[in-house]
């Protein structure tokens, strides 16, 4: 990697957090595995940190059935408290829980619109939101977009999902742009063909 690249602040404080920053986040995302992944994860991440998780993420990989959803939500009790035994992960029971419940509403997504990116692309017209923030202290936790996207995954049963944890999953999957113009992934992200054309649903 390029350390003499101008980059977003907030990922600079290791290795993990700049390949991550530099090869993923912002770039938008239209595989469902993936998104269920995000969704997983960030899920795990409230009231911790990103980095935190990022370096469990090969663990749950693992323990998640590379973040199957269908094998996600039959995982039963026997399998909880191996996942909870699990030192590799973020052993929240709650949290836990709240997967293996988010994995089955997931799959109700998918019967209903045809897949989760369908579903949620539909948020924003299927087009990326790209901003222009110059500093990071200008990036909200959370905006109108974030609520009701949340609002509308808990009437459907989702747990952990509140505004700010679906706030990071816009951005992480690019279905927001919030890297600074500065950074040299802004243009490259904004550049990328994000668009998602609608099903016709």
């Amino acid at each position: 990697m390029n350390n003499d690249r101008v980059r977003c602040p907030w990922c600079l404080s290791c290795d993990i957090y700049i390949d991550y920053h530099d090869r993923e986040w912002g770039v938008p995302v239209h595989d469902d595995r993936l998104h269920f992944e995000f969704l997983v994860l960030e899920s795990a991440q409230a009231g911790l940190s990103w980095l935190t998780v990022l370096k469990k993420r090969e663990n749950y990989r693992k323990a998640y059935c590379n973040f199957d959803p269908k094998k996600v939500a039959k995982f039963d009790a026997e399998k909880i408290a191996e996942l909870m035994q699990n030192e590799g992960l973020i052993r929240n029971l709650k949290k836990i829980e709240a997967s293996i419940n988010n994995a089955a509403r997931f799959l109700e997504i998918q019967k209903e619109f045809g897949s989760f990116d369908e579903y949620i692309w539909r948020f924003t017209g299927y087009k990326p939101v790209v901003n222009e923030w110059k500093d990071i202290r200008e990036l909200p936790a959370k905006t109108q977009l974030s609520d009701d996207v949340s609002k509308d995954l808990k009437a459907r049963g989702f747990k952990f999902l509140g505004s700010t944890v679906i706030y990071a999953h816009l951005q992480a999957t690019g279905i927001i742009n919030d890297h600074l113009t500065s950074c040299f992934r802004y243009a490259e992200t904004a550049g990328k063909n994000g668009a998602k054309k609608k099903s016709g649903r």
